[in-house]
């Protein structure tokens, strides 16, 4: 009996253990199923803040059915707010969302979404915001949990969250905001373009200050400007240009000083400059041009590091890529979002010592691919935890074993002869 449990303890392992042939089952952290967006404003009381919810769906995310001349796709959407230690729900709300486009090619531009938008009115404080989004024709189910602080917005003088803007639609007498919910700003803008609500209870003379600082909090854009502020709700759009910005994360800073009293209030926003087309993941150039050590030659790899300048690296950078690119008539490049995709993948789950692409198991995962078969043996009696990865279709086999019992899996069968990336 104890001989047949052990039989069936080790097929469950093998059988289950096949996470890693992850082929269209693990989309690019860069592309999620959705993005969204918090904004606090002022409540219908003093005790209350009203909060905000942007919720977008790429169309390329979702899986679109033909219905006589319309094609239609439908998804599911579940946000909760909980404490903030996530044991007691605060506040839940499910909605679907239909949507239906008569133009085919809609369907397949990255620059399609749909947009959904909900209010809550919240006690401030420190939550847990979870929002789930579920395809219904593919079935495909994205989530996301993160913490978020309403903050009380009640002074006299008060300000709201900022909301980038990703365009105005409208005849100029009544135009429609719509929101950059994935506080992305790619290379082809030029532009900031933001509002914020400015709450006050007289009319003011004000010194508004914009800053936009990166992670080093080096000052890329500085200005000042006046501006009188009239009693009640001040709804402020504003533009600043970008001429300087490089990949990497940023924060947009607004200050309000009021020029009698010299009181103050700030608000901040994060955003991302990434390169059009490219994956989100990438955000810092020169971590990039490392990573491409499973594609790129070494001399490939010191020709783009030796540029002199930023953007001639990114230059050559681009078109190393470029001459990658299986469908060049199209924004898309399926060997570039692939790869990114690997290192995205193995960062998340093979990190010991190092991130995951530099480990052996992101090397094989990211050059090879997903493997066909993955057998795992975590707890065996008398060896070390050891993965064996086939590829049935290369012939290879790959033995991986955690000599510290750390999660530390190296190869044991090394053989660099004749690999070659594999898309």
């Amino acid at each position: 009996m104890k001989k047949l449990l052990l039989i069936l303890l080790t097929f469950t392992i093998s059988t289950l253990a096949q996470v890693e042939n992850s082929a269209g089952k693990y989309p690019l952290k860069s592309n999620p199923l959705f993005y969204y967006d918090v904004a606090d404003y002022r409540g219908s009381t003093d005790s209350l803040t009203r909060v905000d919810i942007f919720l977008k769906v790429p169309y390329l995310r979702i899986k679109f059915i033909k219905r006589g001349n319309i094609y239609e796709a439908n998804y599911d959407v579940d946000l909760s707010f909980f404490d903030s230690e996530a044991d007691t729900l605060m506040l839940h709300r499910s909605w679907r969302e239909d949507v239906k486009t008569k133009d085919f090619r809609a369907t397949t531009m990255p620059s399609s979404f749909n947009l959904s938008y909900r209010s809550f009115n919240l006690l401030p404080g420190i939550y847990k915001l979870k929002i789930s989004v579920q395809d219904d024709n593919s079935q495909i189910k994205g989530s996301s949990e993160n913490p978020v602080t309403v903050l009380p917005i009640n002074k006299p003088l008060d300000i709201s969250d900022i909301v980038l803007i990703s365009k105005m639609v409208g005849n100029g007498k009544k135009e429609k905001i719509i929101p950059n919910v994935s506080k992305v700003i790619t290379s082809k803008v030029r532009s900031i373009s933001f509002f914020y609500v400015v709450y006050s209870n007289i009319p003011r003379d004000v010194t508004i200050f914009y800053q936009v600082t990166n992670l080093r909090k080096d000052k890329f854009y500085k200005q000042s400007v006046n501006k009188k502020i009239k009693i009640g709700k001040n709804v402020i759009y504003q533009t600043l240009k970008n001429e300087e910005l490089t990949l990497g994360e940023y924060s947009l800073i607004v200050k309000v000083i009021d020029d009698s009293t010299g009181q103050k209030i700030g608000i901040g926003k994060k955003f991302y400059s990434k390169i059009s087309n490219f994956p989100t993941s990438i955000v810092d150039l020169d971590l990039a041009i490392d990573q491409m050590i499973y594609i790129a030659s070494a001399s490939q790899i010191d020709y783009i590091k030796s540029a002199k300048t930023y953007d001639e690296k990114l230059r050559r950078y681009l078109r190393f890529w470029k001459s990658k690119d299986p469908s060049p008539n199209t924004p898309e490049n399926e060997v570039l979002d692939e790869y990114y995709r690997r290192v995205d993948y193995a960062n998340a789950n093979f990190k010991s010592y190092y991130d995951g692409w530099r480990t052996d198991m992101g090397m094989i995962y990211i050059t090879l691919g997903p493997p066909d078969q993955v057998e795992r043996h975590p707890f065996e009696y008398d060896s070390k935890p050891y993965e064996i990865w086939d590829y049935y279709t290369l012939n290879r086999r790959f033995i991986f074993v955690d000599e510290t019992g750390f999660g530390d899996y190296r190869l044991v069968n090394p053989d660099f002869n004749d690999w070659r990336y594999r898309y």
